[in-house]
C-alpha cells in the first residue's frame, strides 16, 4: 500500500505580526515547521505502512525553503519527498494550492491513500483535502479520529462529528484529513536525522506538473481585502467579597441575573 501526505510548511505562529497600514501579515524570517495538524497525518502514514507494507511519501507546494519541513519527514521514516515548487505558485489561495497538488498527485501516478491534515494553522481554511478529492474525482473523509482497517481495496475509519463520530467505509484510493485524537506523533531518531540529509527530494514545476499559471499564486479566486489582528477580549469582571461564601453568593446571583443558570 503507498500513502500519501500533503504536507505544508507554516511559519512560527507567536512570531507573526500584522502591519495593518500596508494590510498584509509580515511572516518571521527562517525556514518554518510542518503544520501541526499534518503531523499527525504523517505519523498515521507510518502507521499503516508498519501494519500492511508498502511506502509512504509526503508532497508539498512552497519555495525551497519548504525542503526542511520534507526533510523533518524523511526524518521520521517517510520513503519519498516531493516539492511542487514554482515562483508562479506563490501566493497561491487554498483552492490554487489544491489545483497544484492535484497535478502533482496524477504525475505521482498510483497511490492508494492520501491524508493530510484537517486544516493549517495559518489560514484555517481546511479547503485543501476536499477540493484535491474534488478534483481527482475520490471519495473523502474529512475529520478522521480513528482508522478502524485498511484492508481490501477499502478503508473504514470513524469520522468526528459534533454527537460522536460516523461510521465510514471508503474505497481506495480516497482522500483522508484527520485530527489530533487520532494518534500521537512519533519524534525523529539521529540516525533518521541523519539518512534524512541524503535523500533526493524530487521537485517539480509548474511545466512539470501542466499546471495553468493563469489560474494559481496571484491569479488564484480569493482576494485579500483587509488584514487585521484580532480584536482584543473584553476585559471580564471581578468578583470580591469578605469571604469564599460571599463571593460564591454574589457569583451565583449575578449568573441568575444574567439568566445563565
Amino acid at each position: 500500500m503507498k500513502t500519501v501526505v500533503l504536507v505544508k510548511q507554516v511559519p512560527e505562529i507567536a512570531l507573526i505580526k500584522v502591519d495593518e497600514a500596508a494590510n498584509q501579515v509580515v511572516l518571521p524570517q527562517g525556514p518554518g515547521v510542518v503544520n501541526p495538524f499534518d503531523e499527525y497525518a504523517v505519523e498515521e502514514s507510518l502507521r499503516i505502512k508498519e501494519k500492511t507494507g508498502g511506502s509512504c511519501a509526503v508532497m508539498c507546494v512552497g519555495s525551497q525553503r519548504a525542503e526542511s519541513a520534507l526533510r523533518d519527514c524523511l526524518a521520521l521514516g517517510v520513503d519519498e519527498a516531493y516539492l511542487l515548487t514554482d515562483d508562479a505558485f506563490a501566493a497561491s489561495d487554498p483552492q490554487a494550492v489544491a489545483k497544484i497538488l492535484a497535478a502533482g498527485l496524477k504525475k505521482l501516478g498510483e497511490y492508494d491513500l492520501v491524508l493530510a491534515g484537517k486544516q493549517a494553522i495559518d489560514s484555517d481554511a481546511a479547503q485543501v483535502p476536499g477540493a484535491v478529492a474534488a478534483l481527482l474525482d475520490l471519495p473523502q473523509a474529512m475529520f478522521v479520529k480513528k482508522f478502524e482497517s485498511v484492508e481490501n481495496g477499502k478503508a473504514i475509519v470513524q469520522r468526528s462529528t459534533e454527537d460522536g463520530y460516523d461510521l465510514i467505509e471508503l474505497p481506495l484510493p480516497a482522500v483522508v484529513s484527520v485530527v489530533k485524537e487520532i494518534n500521537e506523533p512519533r519524534l525523529p531518531s539521529l540516525k533518521g536525522k541523519m539518512a534524512a540529509k541524503k535523500k533526493e527530494i524530487v521537485k517539480w514545476s509548474a511545466a512539470d506538473l501542466g499546471v495553468d499559471t493563469a489560474t494559481v499564486g496571484p491569479n488564484s479566486g480569493t482576494k485579500t481585502v483587509k488584514v487585521a489582528p484580532p480584536a482584543p477580549r473584553p476585559s471580564g469582571e471581578r468578583i470580591e467579597g469578605d469571604s469564599p461564601d460571599d463571593i460564591a453568593d454574589k457569583l451565583f446571583k449575578k449568573l441568575r441575573e444574567d439568566q445563565v443558570i
